[in-house]
């Protein structure tokens, strides 16, 4: 059965403050609710202020996944009520986003299109072949984060929960791929290549809980699509993706028809849970913010553009023609920044090929 997978990832970006305020934002050392003002706490008359170093990121990330940035943004608002979202809408991104149509190239083993993720069984070691793959970026836009909710228990025993506003309105870029993954492996893959790509911009920090949350929508056979929500971790995403797959497959071989659904990860026991019925996009009643005027972004795209550094890709070819390592030395020490830095340093003194080895 054909499957396909789209992620929607949501950065949090590494600004001091908020993004429509002035309010800190380091909300995970902090008391709850006090890093918090009229503004992010959606108090009448309270209007917003785009942090410009957010929009700067932003298009960063854009120009380094090869997107078109658009020459005009608007920020709009998203209606839903939650108890997260103190205005009762979000400030986000509809028609007119930072950027659309980018692509990130992988590496996927040639087995990965299983339903497991794994390899073809069969297979002696050493003779599975890596493809690269091409995953299209429909979309990357910026928007706030909503507030944290703490369950007294697991979600679903749970008599209550408590809100903390520390986080709400922290600058958060959403990266939406298009449904070309075909495997839970080879969305990790796609996350890791990712996160290797935000860690040489600087624009995120990979180390904190909660910097990169994932939503996994799913199909399986042209069917009815499922998202599952909030996922924290590339494993988890892995994890949740195969369950889902085997889920959906199994109802299908029962002549059960799958519901369009969003629903929640439990990572304790590895499955999935329904959340509710999947909302559609007229439900959010989307219309630009009244408080915030278009921002005409042509300016500042050429002067970012100058700002991104060598790239992963670009750093590994280099590094293969440069120091003669080979393609698995060089696709392990790109990965990370710092083991690249690292590397170079060490090869400065060392013979390139013997530091590889012992580095990677």
């Amino acid at each position: 059965m054909d499957v396909k997978i789209g992620l929607e990832c949501h950065v949090q970006l590494t600004t001091n403050s908020k993004l429509f305020c002035s309010c800190s934002t380091d909300y995970q050392n902090a008391e709850p609710n006090t890093h918090v003002c009229s503004t992010c706490l959606g108090l009448p008359g309270a209007l917003p202020t785009v942090n410009r170093r957010a929009l700067r990121y932003s298009i960063k990330i854009a120009l380094a996944l090869g997107c078109s940035v658009q020459h005009k943004t608007i920020f709009y608002r998203k209606n839903y009520y939650y108890p997260d979202l103190p205005r009762g809408f979000q400030i986000t991104q509809y028609d007119f986003p930072i950027a659309f149509s980018g692509l990130v190239r992988i590496e996927s083993e040639s087995g990965s299109g299983n339903e497991n993720g794994g390899k073809v069984k069969g297979k002696a070691k050493g003779q599975y072949k890596e493809k690269e793959r091409e995953i299209r970026i429909a979309r990357v836009h910026i928007e706030e984060d909503p507030g944290r909710l703490v369950y007294k228990g697991t979600t679903e025993t749970a008599s209550y929960a408590l809100v903390d506003y520390n986080r709400s309105g922290i600058p958060l870029v959403e990266i939406v791929t298009e449904p070309d993954l075909k495997s839970p492996k080879e969305a990790r893959i796609f996350l890791g290549k990712l996160k290797s790509i935000l860690g040489y911009l600087d624009v995120f920090d990979g180390d904190l809980e909660g910097a990169m949350r994932v939503d996994a929508n799913i199909s399986i056979e042209g069917g009815e699509r499922t998202e599952v929500k909030n996922i924290s971790s590339f494993k988890g995403v892995e994890k949740a993706l195969f369950f889902e797959i085997t889920r959906q497959k199994n109802m299908l071989r029962r002549g059960l028809t799958v519901r369009q659904e969003t629903r929640h990860y439990d990572e304790m026991r590895g499955i999935t849970l329904s959340m509710r019925t999947k909302e559609f996009e007229h439900d959010y009643r989307h219309f630009p913010e009244p408080d915030l005027v278009p921002i005409h972004i042509t300016d500042y795209i050429e002067g970012v553009r100058q700002e991104i550094p060598e790239l992963p890709d670009e750093k590994k070819l280099r590094f293969i023609k440069q120091y003669s390592i080979t393609k698995e030395h060089a696709n392990s020490l790109t990965s990370d920044i710092d083991t690249a830095d690292f590397f170079e340093a060490v090869a400065s003194r060392i013979e390139p090929r013997l530091s590889a080895v012992w580095i990677a």
